[in-house]
């Protein structure tokens, strides 16, 4: 698992992993003497409507110290470092939330309250890396809606500047999951992609389960929840679009097709980037040997299996 001076390439994951770099804020850098702007009982429907987000957080950050060994055992070194942001990035989140939840003087909610989000977080800890990324990808187009209505509507209270902080994180986290999943898709056989289908079916589910007991505390903050919750499923089918998996909950050979093409596709690409930089070191040779080697190199060649 643990690889010396490992062979990577700056792409898009090294380019998100700098950006997150440059942006670390910690607690202490929140003006916590802004104003709430908020009732008593709006103080309240805020902590139960951000229990889900603040558990979500919490379960990202110990998701991802899992999720990182089983990155560096498939050799994703451009992954492993940005996920070493995305980490900080969590834990920063769970700090800061936890300090809300005092100036509040509220309590979030309890999984005796809405057990749902047990169900739901539970279902995100199941499978492996990709169907964690997934997960992940799904929770923060949720946290991005919910963060993005205070920053919106209430800019100078302390909710409203505090989600727009957290909004810069979460778009980092959102170009790392679409990225990582656009490449892995492709590769993955017609029965896992049906998995992860029907995993983004379940998460949607529990959502709306979880939001029945907020409705009444969506109210109070003036949100409208089932708007909510149908902007939030349109977005996330449109990720999933995007990412490949739209059309395989019934898949043909027609779908099965595209999949091989993408992937062979994607693996000239990634051969293509690394050969402008690397044939300049080559010497004049009458054998292809070195050719052939780079070309081995590829991901559509390492992902390959004999039969």
């Amino acid at each position: 698992m643990i690889k010396i001076f490992p062979q990577f390439e700056e792409d898009l994951l090294i380019r998100l992993f700098h950006k997150g770099v440059k942006a670390q804020w910690t607690v202490s850098d929140v003006e916590w003497e802004q104003p709430l702007m908020m009732q008593d009982d709006q103080a309240r429907a805020l902590a139960h409507m951000l229990t889900p987000v603040y558990l979500g957080e919490q379960s990202a950050m110990i998701g991802a110290s899992v999720v990182l060994p089983q990155m560096a055992m498939a050799g994703e070194t451009t992954s492993q470092i940005y996920l070493s942001s995305f980490l900080m990035d969590e834990a920063r989140h769970f700090e800061v939330l936890t300090q809300l939840y005092r100036r509040l003087e509220e309590d979030p909610l309890n999984i005796r309250q809405m057990p749902a989000m047990l169900r739901y977080h539970n279902r995100l800890r199941k499978g492996d890396r990709i169907d964690w990324v997934w997960g992940i990808l799904i929770s923060d187009v949720f946290a991005k809606n919910f963060y993005q209505i205070f920053s919106r509507s209430q800019p100078e209270a302390l909710f409203g500047s505090l989600s727009g902080r957290i909004l810069q994180d979460e778009s980092r986290h959102q170009a790392f999951a679409e990225h990582y999943l656009k490449r892995a898709v492709p590769t993955l056989e017609p029965e896992r992609l049906k998995d992860l289908v029907k995993m983004k079916d379940d998460l949607l589910g529990t959502m709306d389960n979880m939001y029945e007991h907020l409705l009444d505390d969506a109210k109070r903050l003036n949100i409208d929840g089932r708007k909510f919750l149908d902007d939030l499923r349109a977005e996330i089918e449109h990720k999933a679009d995007r990412i490949g998996l739209s059309d395989n909950r019934h898949d043909d050979g027609e779908n099965s097709m595209k999949r091989v093409f993408q992937g062979i596709g994607d693996g000239v690409k990634t051969a293509t980037q690394d050969l402008s930089s690397k044939f300049q070191a080559l010497k004049a040779s009458n054998c292809d040997t070195c050719f052939v080697a780079l070309l081995c190199r590829t991901r559509l060649v390492t992902t390959a299996r004999c039969v």
